[in-house]
């Protein structure tokens, strides 16, 4: 379900093409010498922001479906590196390798040595909040998360490679096997890269609708104030035309 901030930008549109409407009803009394407010470039506007929107919200929907297809990838890493150094405890590998295998594990499970806790699931990434033109959606969140993600896949490589090493590391468990553990590497690497370039994608398509919804003077939101101010100098603050299109509203998120 879309949030309320996502379904705003949605509605701005809508109330957009309302307004044409209205304006285009009233004739050739509706004839502004101002460029941006006569009804082609109202009806150019609203095709742009209808564009815009559902870039946004398709790049939004790419999001969600990469992020998903990552938690599912990562949801059984903590327990598969616990499941490889108790395999390769039962090798001929020497102590020293053994404790390594463990220190590796430790950071994919995010723990610490001496400290005994159950591991935490992999949380899901936020979703990202609304934002200004221009700006990164929830980067915080998503930086500080992609950071965990990154770590698992790099420690997670190392005990692969640390496993690998040991000749008698040779399990009949299939998900064990050098060549299985590479592939899901690999897996995991490439659907934590699909989140990466969501993310970026996602962003853009978010800066590019709040221009042309929101940029000051050129923007959906302020160009329909003009529209409303126009119409009230022609038909008169108390007229039935200027009622109809100043009740047609218009939001614009909070910087």
């Amino acid at each position: 379900m879309a949030s309320t901030s996502e379904t705003g930008h949605a509605k701005n549109v809508a109330n957009f093409e309302d307004m044409i409407s209205f304006c285009t009803g009233y004739g050739g009394t509706y004839n502004p010498s101002k460029i941006s407010i006569q009804l082609p470039a109202l009806n150019a506007l609203r095709t742009n922001a209808i564009t815009v929107v559902e870039d946004a919200n398709s790049a939004n929907t790419a999001f969600i479906n990469a992020t998903n297809a990552r938690q599912i990838a990562f949801s059984t890493v903590k327990p598969l590196a616990t499941r490889i150094v108790n395999a390769l405890a039962a090798t001929d590998a020497t102590d020293e390798l053994i404790k390594d295998a463990k220190t590796f594990n430790r950071k994919v499970q995010g723990t610490r040595k001496g400290i005994i806790t159950t591991p935490p699931s992999i949380p899901p990434v936020p979703p990202i909040p609304p934002i200004p033109p221009a700006t990164i959606p929830g980067s915080n969140q998503i930086s500080v998360s992609q950071q965990s993600y990154d770590s698992i896949i790099e420690n997670l490589g190392k005990l692969g490679e640390l496993v690998i090493s040991e000749p008698t590391y040779t399990p009949n468990e299939v998900e064990l096997q050098p060549a299985t553990l590479s592939t899901f590497h690999t897996n995991l690497k490439t659907t934590n890269t699909a989140v990466i370039n969501a993310t970026t994608a996602i962003s853009n398509a978010r800066i590019a609708r709040n221009q042309i919804l929101y940029a000051a003077k050129a923007g959906l939101y302020d160009i329909a104030q003009e529209v409303k101010k126009y119409v009230k100098s022609v038909f008169g603050a108390t007229s039935p035309q200027y009622k109809q299109v100043s009740k047609i509203k218009f939001t614009k998120p909070r910087k």
